[in-house]
C-alpha cells in the first residue's frame, strides 16, 4: 500500500486517466508526494536509489553534459553542463563550475530513484532525489553528451541491489512559522546588518536570532530594504536581458540550492509562468504564487551588495536575483539602477546605504 486509501495499481490507473498531467501535479491531485507517486512504479522503469552523496557527486564530472534540476513549490531551475569540482561536507557541500554551481544539504536528501521513461521513442534517464516529505529536493537527467558507460555506473554503484531499501515513510510538510522579533532584538539585528562584511553573514544572522528572512527585512535598517511591486521580477528580467547583463539566480529547497551566473537572453511569459529559455539555463517561475518582492542591500567589504527577493503569502523564499559581480569589485553600476528604478517604493537615498 502507498498510502491508507492508494494502492501502486490505483495510482498507476491515475496515470493512464490522465496522460498529459504533469507527475508532480497528478500526485498533488492524489493527496500524496512526488516520491510516492514514483515509488507505485518500481519495477516498472523505476527503481530505489540510496542518497548516497559520497557515491554520486565525486565522480559526476566523468558523465559529461548532463541536465541538473532544483525546484521548489513556484520556481524550477534547470541547468546543462558539466560538473566540475565538488567540495564534500558533513552539512553542507557544494559544487562549482561554469554552468553547474549548486549547495547541496546531505541530512535532507532522504530518498532516491533511479527512472527510465520511453517519450517520442527516445529513452530518458534520471536520478530523481527526495526529502523526508516527499518532495523532489534534486533531479538529474541525461542529455546527449552523457557519457552513459560513467552514468551506469554510478546508476550501479547506488542501486540496492540484494539489500531492501527501507519503505518510505513520508512526513507531513510544516508551515514556515514566522518568528518576528521586537524591542531591544529589533536594535540588536539592525546593528548586527550594518556591521556585515559578507553576504553569507545575512543568513548567520537569521539563525542567530531566530528570525525568518522575510521578518528580518520588514526591520531592516533605513535604507537597506524597500518593497517592490510583484510584477518587478519580470521587469527586472526583461531589463537584464535587454542589457545583456550578467546576474544571478537562486532558486532552492531544503536540500539544494541551484545558481545560474551569466546573461539572460529568452524571457517569455506563457499564463501564470514566467520562464527563460536559453541554450543552458531554463527558469520556469509560477509569477501567480508571488506575494511580495523586496529589493535589499547587504554591506560587504567592498560596497553594499543589492539583491530582489520573492516570497509567497506564507513567507517562503521563492526565487532570488543578484547582479553578477566581478571578483574583488563592487558590484555594477547598471545593476543598481535597474532595481532601484523597479515599480515600488521609492528606494531609499543611495546615500542611506
Amino acid at each position: 500500500m502507498i498510502t491508507d486509501t492508494l494502492s501502486a495499481e490505483s495510482i498507476r490507473r491515475a496515470r493512464l486517466d490522465n496522460p498529459k498531467m504533469r507527475e508532480r501535479d497528478l500526485a498533488q491531485m492524489l493527496g500524496i508526494s512526488e516520491a510516492q507517486f514514483l515509488d507505485a512504479w518500481t519495477g516498472q522503469g523505476v527503481e530505489r536509489v540510496k542518497p548516497d552523496f559520497a557515491a554520486i557527486f565525486p565522480d559526476m564530472a566523468q558523465t559529461g553534459e548532463v541536465m541538473v534540476l532544483t525546484r521548489n513549490e513556484s520556481a524550477v531551475h534547470e541547468k546543462i553542463g558539466c560538473f566540475e569540482k565538488f567540495y564534500p561536507g558533513k552539512h553542507a557541500a557544494m559544487t562549482l563550475g561554469e554552468n553547474i554551481d549548486l549547495r547541496l544539504f546531505p541530512k535532507h536528501w532522504k530518498y532516491g530513484f533511479a527512472v527510465e521513461k520511453l517519450v517520442d521513442g527516445e529513452t530518458r534517464k534520471s536520478l530523481q532525489f527526495f526529502d523526508e516529505h516527499g518532495d523532489a529536493v534534486q533531479k538529474l537527467h541525461i542529455r546527449p553528451g552523457t557519457n552513459m558507460d560513467a552514468w551506469e555506473e554510478l546508476a550501479s554503484r547506488l542501486a540496492y541491489g540484494d539489500e531492501a531499501p527501507p519503505p518510505l515513510a513520508i512526513k507531513p510538510r510544516p508551515a514556515l512559522e514566522r518568528e518576528r522579533p521586537g524591542g531591544k532584538d529589533i536594535e540588536r539585528i539592525q546593528r548586527e546588518w550594518l556591521a556585515m562584511t559578507d553576504t553569507h553573514q545575512f543568513v548567520v544572522m537569521l539563525k542567530k536570532f531566530d528570525v525568518d528572512r522575510l521578518s528580518a527585512l520588514e526591520i531592516a535598517p533605513q535604507g537597506y530594504a524597500w518593497q517592490l511591486e510583484p510584477s518587478a521580477v519580470e521587469q527586472m528580467m526583461e531589463a537584464s536581458a535587454e542589457a545583456e547583463l550578467p546576474i544571478m539566480c537562486f532558486v532552492g529547497n531544503r536540500g539544494a540550492v541551484q545558481i545560474h551566473s551569466g546573461p539572460i537572453k529568452k524571457v517569455r511569459r506563457m499564463g501564470h509562468w514566467l520562464n527563460v529559455l536559453d541554450p543552458t539555463f531554463h527558469l520556469h517561475l509560477r509569477t501567480d504564487h508571488i506575494d511580495q518582492v523586496w529589493a535589499v542591500r547587504k554591506p560587504t567589504e567592498k560596497g553594499h551588495v543589492t539583491s530582489l527577493e520573492a516570497f509567497d503569502a506564507e513567507g517562503n523564499l521563492l526565487i532570488q536575483f543578484f547582479g553578477k559581480r566581478i571578483e574583488g569589485q563592487d558590484e555594477r553600476p547598471q545593476w543598481r539602477s535597474i532595481v532601484e528604478n523597479l515599480e515600488g517604493t521609492k528606494p531609499p537615498s543611495k546615500d542611506a546605504a
